[in-house]
């Protein structure tokens, strides 16, 4: 029985390569790639991805170029699912046909797909771009024919921040199988992505090379996901050149994470200022201030930690055993004064006590027995999970912190968000994301709603370094009661509108607008619990080639900001301020998007262009289990003997984990 549904959850179809305009799928969840479906379609058509990246102080400038190429005797339409940088503000977009460039525009969203559907439909080639999450995108090139070579250039910048006083670059490669609840598939359609075998390398090249320029001397240079080649001199110790080693293997199933420190203990920014030009031309300006120092542990109030644990299917594995590691550490480093409590999750939930325990070694002791018995398997169900943790009392005189650990594959980031936001009052979130291609819209999403930060550990090494750092961090004095004082420069529009705590070891981060002349300071103050605390950054001009992206900058924050908030009220109360932010400073939005059409009709008959999905590779470590308990597709019109096995077999798992749950349930809380 076990044998048979393993076989029907993982059969594949062939929905890749249905019509533009046929009809959708009957489920919204990726699958596996059935290759060789569809005679004379290229269905691998995304050839190559070549990403630079120019690094001047604490801003990245990254080039991204998608070569498509048409192998197939058939006219195409290729669509592909890709990731980005949750920070970045997308700017730019060009396709290259042949001789010919055609530069892309910004438009509503709606107004874009018309006019690329128009265009599909008169033969014209053309590109879309749109955003469906804040690191999820989805490119659409119409009318490739046999034998064409197009290229997709888009550009984006991004603010890069100081942690424990190193600096970080992140460019995601892989989009995970992500679990779309019943309720929620109707908006998350890109979801229903073509996915690889396990250990099926990645149907196209990829290429990364970096240039990096500091205002110190560049060390430790380093990259714990990929091999690269570096290249630094004694003569110039402030620049260096990276690029991936060759011969490494498959480089585009995980995040790319380079890492690197400055020379000294100084930022690499104080005061940033972007001077515009022309009579109605707007200043722009960014702040990073360094936070206090740690004091004393033991001058921290006692705190309370409820540790929230995704056990679902894509956490199986290496997800999961970093994960009990990674508590393993947390849990025995806690304080006796502490009280603490522990969720598991996946299609349902079940907490090591009905309330928080202190954290004695015999309650320590139990909870990790409870966590080496799990294993990954069903949904992802953070929202029902989330909405317990809040339910639980909370003692008035005690800092709760609530601690999130899941690899984020699921498609309910605005509800969750706008879930936390409204119980901030409660308790801080700190996110843990673990794998190799997390959901990093999702982690850092939680935490800023939450005030807290996210974590992500992309190996199994990485997780001592991260507990410490969130022990660090959390019994570090935070700075309350911040406040920005601006002498000799008028300033306004600040981003964010009212600074929020400060957590150790994370820098202040203001972006605004300044009128008038560029001089004068800016003075952060606050109270830690060691007393008051103050700093103070001149105005200096910005180096060459960092300021021109501070507009950029500064819109893409309000924006989330203005995202966030619309997550809190529900509907789309802020689309209208959101779609005139990326038409005013041309950038990708929920409700903009990037549209490129060749003036020249190429496809004599559009009709018969057939469409096809770019699959993606699973992500490094996980395993085929995601996508069987995230929806695997079945046949859209099954035969009725084959229906009727699938749910069969599905009732019998269900009550087969209801009463492995009950079980468990009785050995977790005696």
């Amino acid at each position: 029985m076990l044998a048979l549904c393993a076989a029907l959850l993982h059969r594949p179809v062939d929905a890749q390569t249905r019509d533009a305009d046929g009809p959708r799928q009957q489920t919204e969840s990726p699958y596996f790639l059935v290759r060789g479906a569809a005679t004379g379609v290229d269905q691998l058509p995304l050839k190559g991805t070549e990403v630079s990246v120019q690094v001047s102080g604490v801003i990245a400038e990254v080039r991204v170029v998608q070569h498509y190429r048409n192998e197939g005797q058939a006219a195409i339409e290729a669509d592909y699912v890709f990731p980005g940088s949750t920070r970045a503000a997308v700017g730019g977009l060009q396709v290259r046909l042949g001789e010919r460039v055609v530069t892309a525009q910004i438009r509503e969203k709606q107004q874009a797909r018309i006019e690329f559907a128009a265009a599909k439909q008169e033969g014209r080639t053309a590109a879309l771009l749109e955003q469906h999450r804040s690191n999820v995108f989805q490119m659409r090139v119409a009318n490739i024919l046999p034998g064409d070579d197009v290229q997709v250039e888009l550009r984006y910048t991004e603010l890069l921040l100081p942690q424990d006083g190193r600096y970080a670059f992140v460019f995601p490669t892989v989009v995970g199988p992500r679990y779309a609840h019943a309720a929620s598939q109707g908006g998350a359609t890109w979801a229903a992505q073509p996915t690889l075998r396990a250990g099926e390398p990645p149907a196209s090249r990829f290429t990364l090379q970096m240039q990096l320029d500091a205002p110190l001397p560049l060390q430790d240079i380093r990259s714990r996901t990929h091999a690269i080649d570096v290249v630094q001199t004694q003569e110039r110790p402030r620049h260096a050149s990276v690029r991936l080693a060759e011969g490494r293997g498959p480089a585009n199933d995980r995040d790319f994470v380079l890492d690197y420190g400055l020379a000294g203990d100084e930022l690499a920014a104080g005061l940033l200022l972007s001077e515009g030009r022309g009579p109605n031309a707007e200043n722009f300006f960014l702040a990073l201030v360094a936070p206090p120092k740690a004091v004393a542990a033991t001058q921290i109030a006692p705190r309370e930690y409820i540790f929230v644990v995704d056990i679902s299917g894509s956490m199986h594995g290496f997800p999961l055993d970093t994960a009990k590691a990674m508590l393993q550490r947390l849990l025995k480093g806690m304080r006796p004064g502490d009280r603490f409590n522990v969720l598991l999750f996946s299609g349902s939930s079940r907490m090591l006590a009905p309330q928080s325990v202190p954290a004695t070694q015999a309650h320590i002791a139990r909870a990790l027995a409870a966590l080496d018995q799990t294993m990954g398997a069903g949904g992802t169900e953070l929202i029902p999970a989330l909405r317990r943790v809040y339910d639980q009392p909370k003692a008035p005189a005690v800092a709760r912190t609530i601690v999130v650990v899941t690899d984020g594959y699921v498609t309910v980031e605005q509800e969750a968000f706008a879930l936390v936001r409204r119980h901030l009052n409660q308790a801080n979130l700190f996110a843990f994301g673990i794998g190799s291609a997390v959901n990093r819209a999702l982690l850092e999403g939680l935490a800023r709603a939450g005030g807290g930060e996210p974590f992500v550990i992309t190996d199994p090494v990485q997780a001592p370094e991260q507990a410490a750092r969130f022990r660090r961090m959390v019994e570090s004095p935070v700075l309350t009661g911040v406040q920005l004082q601006f002498e000799g420069l008028d300033v306004y529009d600040l981003e964010p509108a009212v600074q929020p705590d400060v957590l150790g070891e994370r820098p202040v981060v203001v972006f605004g607008k300044w009128r008038g002349q560029p001089q004068g300071r800016m003075r952060v103050q606050g109270h830690t619990a060691a007393g008051p605390w103050a700093q103070s950054v001149e105005v200096q001009p910005a180096p060459p080639g960092q300021a021109a992206a501070l507009p950029a900058l500064w819109a893409r924050h309000r924006i989330a900001q203005l995202a966030d908030q619309e997550a809190l009220e529900g509907g789309d109360a802020q689309r209208a301020a959101i779609t005139q932010l990326g038409l005013d400073y041309a950038l990708l939005t929920p409700y903009t998007s990037f549209i490129a059409v060749d003036q020249v009709v190429r496809n004599p008959a559009p009709g018969a262009s057939r469409h096809v999905q770019q699959p993606q590779p699973l992500p490094q470590g996980v395993e085929e289990s995601a996508l069987a308990i995230a929806g695997a597709e079945v046949p859209s019109t099954p035969e009725p003997e084959t229906l009727g096995a699938v749910l069969l077999v599905l009732s019998v798992l269900a009550m087969l984990r209801r009463r492995a749950q009950r079980t468990r349930n009785r050995s977790f809380t005696r």
